[in-house]
């Protein structure tokens, strides 16, 4: 959520800001304005009955003292008829907040002043890029031809179990699954220096409010009833990423400033119910309703908040590296940027078999967008209470990951060599037919 006061103050500023998103979120703005102000005369007038109230009943003290009854009467009649226009206004004041907060609650961060404007995908520069794509001396195959021919994934019985857009590892595939999300979470760990956590894969809505998941993409997650109960829905939600307990661990809570900067990694199946859409790249692991990933959360002051965002997409790049995969980094324009994000990189690595990049890692600052959203602060040497910059980035994505490393590495036998920082956690050198 943005600060109000930013708003007020510099509207010019945050309407450009927002209008370079091309996505016309600036038109929020006169409607938060208008609530705004009225909420503040409101109060202002509140404030000043409650004032006046406070003044009879003093006034009503001394004249009982001084057995003037009949006045003391009419004063105590005086506070009644101020007490009631006190309720008017009250409601009057909750109204107005609630309708600046909704409004609030839709308006996305502010792209930060380094990220170039543009309208979509195609306007994102490139940052740089790793290795080179593989050259093979035969035919390489697809991911689905692999993962049919090595028994990896079985793909119709997985859509038997739970539809489209749901996978069912088998045998190698899903142990290769399984040593990915443990090369990834000890990778982090260890080298990266992040704190390890295994958060519940259900939350509330609150926690989907505070990362600026709700309410803008509500329609796009799964909503949880226990048992067959209808009036249980929505009180819980499968998680569409780590990002959306872990970022929330602190919600409510002010943290001392030594406690900074607080670097997570969890491991989490996640949830999407926007795949599938028809089209390209719906076969197969491309896009899918659940997915495993490693998720980065970071928790820092405000000053060192793009330092630790560039930290965060090598911490990331590191991984495609050690597992010999070709992969870019790339910007995101004001066009192509998340709904909380004020920068994001992603990181593109090769699939083969596609003829394409495939989004394995993206990384954000948020900055203290979602902070606001969660009432999460911390406290600075001098005591005063500020919001820190919390940031998320994918250490990796799983299925994509799996799909690059399968076709990148495949033998011309129909084999896929392993990775050697891989074959400690599968015992394996090569995954055969």
């Amino acid at each position: 959520m943005l600060d109000i006061k930013l708003i007020r103050e510099k509207t010019n500023h945050v309407r450009e800001r927002l209008a370079s998103r091309g996505a016309k979120d600036e038109q929020l703005l006169d409607g938060i304005l208008t609530a705004d102000a009225q909420r503040r005369e409101t109060l202002a007038e509140l404030e000043s009955l409650k004032s006046t109230r406070n003044r009879v009943s003093r006034e009503i003290g001394a004249l009982m003292g001084q057995k003037k009854l009949i006045e003391a009467e009419a004063k105590k009649e005086e506070t009644r008829d101020l007490g009631e226009k006190i309720n008017v206004l009250e409601k009057r004041v909750n109204q107005a907040d609630s309708d600046r907060d909704r409004l609030m609650l839709q308006v996305p961060n502010l792209p930060h002043e380094s990220v170039p404007v543009g309208r979509s995908a195609e306007d994102n520069p490139l940052v740089r890029s790793h290795g080179h794509k593989p050259e093979f001396a035969f035919q390489p195959k697809s991911h689905l031809e692999l993962c049919e021919s090595l028994k990896l994934v079985d793909f119709a019985r997985g859509a038997k179990l739970s539809g489209s857009g749901f996978l069912l590892y088998t045998h190698w595939g899903a142990r290769l699954e399984r040593a990915l999300i443990q090369f990834l979470l000890d990778l982090h760990v260890t080298r990266h220096q992040y704190i390890e956590v295994s958060p519940p894969f259900m939350v509330n809505e609150a926690c989907l409010l505070g990362v600026g998941q709700f309410p803008k993409f509500k329609d796009q997650y799964y909503g949880v009833a226990e048992g067959d109960d209808p009036a249980n829905l929505g009180k819980l939600y499968l998680i569409p990423t780590a990002e959306t307990p872990v970022a929330n661990i602190h919600r409510d809570e002010i943290l001392a400033v030594n406690q900074l900067p607080i670097r997570y990694c969890a491991y989490t199946p996640c949830f999407r119910g926007e795949a599938g859409a028809a089209g390209v790249g719906t076969r197969g692991m491309i896009r899918v309703h659940q997915f495993d990933k490693v998720e980065l959360i970071k928790i820092v002051p405000p000053e060192v908040g793009y330092e630790e965002l560039e930290k965060m997409v090598v911490n990331a790049e590191a991984v495609l590296q050690l597992l010999g995969l070709h992969y870019r980094v790339i910007l995101l324009c004001t066009g192509d940027m998340g709904f909380g994000s004020a920068k994001t990189y992603d990181i593109e690595v090769w699939a083969p078999g596609q003829g394409a990049y495939l989004e394995v890692s993206s990384c954000s600052n948020c900055e203290d967008f979602q902070a606001r959203r969660m009432n999460l602060r911390y406290k600075t040497e001098s005591g005063e209470n500020r919001f820190p910059h919390i940031l998320n980035g994918s250490g990796t994505a799983l299925a994509r990951l799996f799909v690059a490393l399968l076709e990148t590495h495949q033998q011309a036998d129909g084999s896929i060599q392993v990775p050697s920082p891989l074959q400690p956690y599968l015992h394996a050198e090569t995954l055969r037919p």
